[in-house]
């Protein structure tokens, strides 16, 4: 069985893993890409914001009313 996972946000690490917290909530799991700590450890430079969420491509619909909640609620 094949599975696909797609970036459904990207943000600062803390921010990436409140969102993570409250998709763990209603049983998404999620997983976090830190392109920061790795070029970090790889001795490069990169944006802070470098963390992604990523989640199975059939759970998007589930999440994604969570994730625009979630955006709206850090942008006000």
């Amino acid at each position: 069985m094949q599975t696909q996972h797609t970036t459904i946000f990207s943000g600062s690490s803390i921010i990436v893993k409140g969102l993570q917290n409250r998709l763990e909530d209603i049983q998404i799991n999620a997983i976090t890409r830190d392109r920061f700590e790795s070029a970090r450890l790889a001795g490069f430079g990169a944006d802070r914001n470098a963390v992604e969420l990523l989640i199975l491509e059939s759970e998007v619909e589930k999440a994604q009313p969570i994730v625009d909640a979630y955006k709206e609620e850090i942008n006000s």
